[in-house]
């Protein structure tokens, strides 16, 4: 993945040229280098009925499919899902320690999480204070007398990450990737997308309609009476219409020389001129502020036009609903279970709210993630599991060279520059080498709603002081237990952090083959990120600049495009169609990680023949079926419809059998004959990497 933030907007933060020394963990156990190899592969998930040439996702993955259905709490069920819960308890007992420890330190981390967990598991002072956490914030939003009193109010709310009307970050300028500007975004809306509220068909009116009911009993929770809830509902998505008809699509947000809008302070207030753009950003904590840069300035110039038209009555209900919004999962059970019955139920599938202490616990990672991440890597997260991945890395770069070197389509001043930025791609393993400093956060027992808007408002601030200040070349994006990985083109680093590094992506003590094909192809995806449709826009600095020739981008574009057409064949839930185009950036690093990995895979055998059958398959075999494990997972058909409309991925199945169709040598690792539905003839077959 692309690190992404709200309305799938690439983060960005920096640039550094050498590979980060990360301090290694004490006391761990040991991977046996004796112990044997085994695939990695659990052959009772496996369907052998199937073809592996017509569908090689089922024939991984079909019996496993079966028989781990989707749990009532959630909306989709898979490799990373199972990662994560093993994450997740390893962390639950850290977080009952911490919470039971009456000699924790005051001010330590250690007393924070404990204190934090502990306001987030007392349901009975949860359920007695009710909508009480609110009171205050509600009632200073009736006293709104103006426009100056509304913008006030959602410079307020931003920077407590409530984006009401806009976001609005501190990011690296992609055309100077060595200066923090601020960056804002459309935003406002509250359902996942503006086709939420765009779209025509019977199954969007369906859940606007949904989405009007869900608002109102929200506001009677919060001290609404059930008329003006009912008339405020309607008013609200009026209000949010109007900012989806302003927005950009998806697809158009994925070109960053279209999102990049720099404009002074005073440029800025001629576009939007119903809001104090100096007054707003030092407010939100930017000292001088003198430029930033937007991805969509006629959003802009449309809220504030609705701001100066739409009565302040409007904009109030539509502030108290944003404030109650973000609250919800923090209050008492009211609110807790109408915020899951249409957020997790209606939109996502899902039939059960998750265990408190789960919920609880992604919410201190997602606010606290480094405190957590320190004590989560002392427990599970080995100096030997980081070696393996360091030589990983290594050879997947190697692999990439070679094949750069080896293009047929690209000029060689163009591979020049290519090789030039991938061997100054900066790699993050495990955790940083710096921890996070939370001394200034206060946490109490008194109030869990309380204490996320302390931890909100805390981290706010610490990322709009980067603005003017030297970019920080250590910071992590995402937490070290997180099960995932990312790509940032302003800092050109791939980030692998420790949550992720475990079966089925990482096995220690498995085949070689299986690895190459499960965090190999990982790491292969990520690095290609540099040179996908978006990524490929960046040059070496991490600036917005073309490096290619002319000749080059358009070869390039004509290979890019024949995934597209590609994947926008695919469909799910019998009519919904993959959106090739949304999809694009992720399809080239899901087929560029594959072929690397599988070079760097025959590259580590260094000309010796892969070891002798494994539980009856080939080294290649195993590397293909280690690629198909990693993506198995069950879904939901509302959570499925709603990722088509919004998640840059395409569905699991397509990213496992739609790279393999375009691989031969996945064809002649399974014997996939022309005819099969897996097999593409040279022609038909999608190759840039």
């Amino acid at each position: 993945m692309m690190l992404k933030n709200i309305n799938n907007v690439t983060l960005v933060s920096g640039i550094l040229l050498a590979s980060l020394t990360i301090v290694s963990c004490n006391n761990k156990p040991k991977v046996d280098d004796s112990a044997p190899k085994n695939t990695g592969i659990n052959l009772a998930d496996l369907d052998t009925t199937v073809d592996p040439g017509t569908d090689f996702y089922e024939f991984t993955n079909g019996n496993w499919l079966k028989n781990n259905p989707v749990p009532a709490s959630e909306s989709r069920w898979g490799s990373f899902n199972e990662l994560r819960e093993a994450n997740a308890a390893i962390i639950k007992k850290v977080l009952d320690e911490s919470a039971a420890d009456a000699n924790a330190k005051a001010g330590s981390n250690r007393k924070k999480i404990g204190d934090f967990f502990a306001s987030g598991m007392d349901s009975l002072k949860l359920n007695t204070d009710g909508n009480k956490p609110l009171n205050a914030e509600l009632k200073a939003i009736d006293a709104i007398a103006d426009l100056k009193g509304i913008t006030a109010k959602v410079a307020d709310m931003q920077a407590h990450f409530n984006f009401a009307l806009f976001a609005i970050f501190a990011e690296q300028d992609m055309k100077n990737s060595a200066r923090v500007l601020p960056y804002i975004y459309q935003g406002g809306l509250s359902l996942p997308d503006r086709d939420y509220y765009l779209k025509t068909d019977d199954a969007s009116a369906k859940i606007r309609a949904q989405y009007t009911e869900h608002i109102s009993k929200m506001l009677v929770l919060a001290g609404e009476e059930e008329k003006n809830a009912q008339n405020t509902a309607f008013k609200i998505l009026e209000l949010e219409t109007a900012l989806a008809k302003a927005s950009m699509s998806r697809v158009e947000m994925r070109n960053p020389e279209k999102t990049y809008n720099l404009r002074t302070i005073d440029e800025m207030q001629k576009l939007a001129p119903s809001i104090d753009w100096n007054t707003h950003l030092t407010t939100l904590g930017v000292k001088n502020p003198s430029e930033l840069v937007t991805n969509n300035p006629a959003f802009l110039s449309t809220v504030s036009t609705m701001l100066k038209q739409m009565p302040l009555a409007d904009w109030k209900g539509y502030l108290k609903w944003r404030t109650v919004r973000a609250a919800a999962p923090y209050l008492s059970d009211d609110f807790r279970n109408e915020d899951f019955k249409f957020n997790e139920g209606v939109l996502s599938g899902a039939t059960e709210m998750k265990e408190r202490w789960k919920l609880v616990q992604e919410t201190i990672d997602e606010m606290m993630g480094e405190a957590l991440g320190e004590v989560y890597c002392e427990k599970a997260f080995t100096p030997e599991t980081k070696k393996r991945m360091m030589e990983l890395v290594a050879n997947l770069g190697s692999s990439f060279r070679d094949r750069i070197k080896q293009l047929d389509w690209m000029s060689e001043v163009t591979k020049e520059q290519a090789l030039t930025k991938l061997g100054t791609i900066m790699n993050k393993i495990g955790y940083p080498d710096k921890w996070r400093d939370y001394s200034a956060l206060e946490i109490s027992r008194d109030s869990y709603y309380a204490n996320v808007q302390n931890a909100s408002a805390f981290e706010f601030k610490r990322i709009m002081k980067k603005i003017g200040q030297p970019v920080d070349r250590t910071e992590w994006g995402i937490s070290p237990p997180t099960v995932n990985a990312y790509y940032n083109p302003s800092m050109n680093e791939i980030v692998f952090p420790a949550g992720i590094l475990q079966p089925p992506f990482f096995n220690p003590n498995a085949d070689d083959a299986v690895n190459y094909g499960g965090i190999g192809a990982v790491i292969g995806h990520e690095m290609t990120h540099g040179f996908d449709d978006e990524g490929r826009q960046f040059d070496a600095q991490g600036n917005l600049k073309s490096w290619w020739t002319s000749e080059d981008s358009a070869k390039f574009m004509v290979k890019a495009n024949m995934l597209v057409d590609q994947y926008n064949q695919f469909t799910v839930n019998d009519s919904l169609k993959v959106n090739g185009q949304l999809t694009l950036g992720e399809n080239i690093a899901d087929l560029g990680g594959l072929t690397i990995a599988y070079y760097a895979y025959q590259k580590s055998l260094e000309g010796k023949s892969a070891p002798e059958k494994i539980d009856g398959f080939t080294g290649d075999q195993r590397f293909f079926l280690g690629w198909a494990t990693v993506w198995r997972a069950n879904i939901r058909p509302e959570a499925a419809a709603q990722r088509i409309i919004t998640d840059p991925h395409s569905p699991t199945k397509y990213r496992c059998n739609g790279i393999v169709s375009n691989m031969p040598e996945f064809h002649k690792a399974f014997n996939v004959k022309p005819g099969s539905p897996l097999f593409r003839d040279e022609k038909s077959r999608a190759s840039i990497w």
